[in-house]
């Protein structure tokens, strides 16, 4: 039952770390998966099918634009997520909000 939970509380934090990872740089899904896995110490583990909703939902709601790369050697043309303007304003939003309520939960938890 725990993993349950715990799944409901990761998925309101995804668009917002979402927005982070591509504060750097251009990227692709995969590389998304990964650096999320990464940085997060394996917390954050995606699979495809839960990352790119996500990033079609950012992309309609003008948070992030997508472009595909051309194909070089025998690599396979890439789309490539980047954040906009809108976006970077939103995950500013969306950080001081989910301060508010981690510090909430932490009142209200001790």
């Amino acid at each position: 039952m725990q993993e349950k939970y715990e799944r409901q509380m990761k998925k309101g934090a995804l668009d917002m770390l979402v927005l982070r990872l591509l504060t750097e740089d251009k990227k692709y899904g995969y590389q998304l998966i990964m650096e999320l896995r990464e940085k997060s110490g394996n917390i954050f583990c995606l699979k495809e099918g839960t990352l790119y909703p996500i990033l079609y939902r950012l992309e309609e709601e003008g948070l992030v634009e997508s472009r595909w790369s051309e194909a070089e050697n025998k690599q396979l043309p890439r789309k490539y997520y980047l954040m906009t303007d809108k976006g970077r304003q939103i995950m500013c939003e969306m950080y001081q909000s989910w301060q508010q309520i981690a510090k909430g939960v932490e009142q209200l938890m001790e």
